[in-house]
């Protein structure tokens, strides 16, 4: 059993901590649908300027999505290049739900996610689907989204602002998240940031509850 450190908070990052997610899936769908000369600016499509930008909120969904035409030098639909990005969207599986439940008996619960609008709008239709839920707001106590924030992470910037929102000390948190990059920023500020390298990471660390 992990020694768990005292906290009064546990946040969680959502892609592939309480969402499953494949890059790969969206990259390699995108990959079938242009030529093969496109197929470098795929794989370098999460590094793009306009990526970073709409992951802060800094340019709409609609801006978007042109940027994605133009950059794959594509004239698909909204509706196709939403298919497109949330194809990387997997379930929610239920037991992760379940072990969200019990920790909101001893923690305050709570997000912090680079996401966006679109991607979230999908996580809230599959919340609605699947566990009869509107949204995240109603299973944790604080929800924190890059877009809305103008945030990301690894910038220390986004944790220090979510310790002032959470009126709280770095050491009163603990934070999971699958990106090294993500844990590494988090620490650098003083949480108790953990790696989730995969699935069972959670539920060893809580083993206890």
């Amino acid at each position: 059993m992990k020694n768990v450190p005292d906290a009064d908070f546990v946040i969680f990052d959502l892609g592939n901590v309480i969402i499953d997610i494949d890059y790969h899936r969206s990259l390699n769908l995108i990959k079938s649908l242009v030529s093969n000369q496109l197929h470098d600016r795929v794989d370098q499509f999460y590094l793009t300027d306009f990526h970073k930008a709409y992951e802060k909120g800094k340019i709409s969904s609609e801006n978007f999505r042109n940027q994605v035409r133009n950059y794959f030098e594509q004239n698909w639909s909204d509706q196709k290049v939403d298919e497109l990005w949330n194809s990387l969207l997997g379930k929610i599986p239920p037991q992760r739900l379940d072990l969200v439940k019990k920790l909101k008996e001893k923690y305050r619960l709570g997000i912090l996610s680079n996401t966006n609008e679109i991607h979230i709008d999908a996580v809230n239709q599959m919340l609605v689907e699947d566990f009869s839920v509107r949204n995240f707001n109603e299973l944790f106590d604080h929800v924190f989204y890059s877009h809305e924030m103008g945030l990301a992470k690894p910038s220390t910037e986004i944790y220090s602002t979510m310790l002032n929102q959470l009126n709280t000390a770095p050491d009163r948190v603990i934070f999971f998240d699958d990106l090294e990059a993500n844990v590494k920023g988090a620490s650098s500020v003083g949480i108790n940031a953990v790696h989730v390298t995969g699935p069972q990471v959670l539920f060893d660390f809580f083993s206890h509850v």
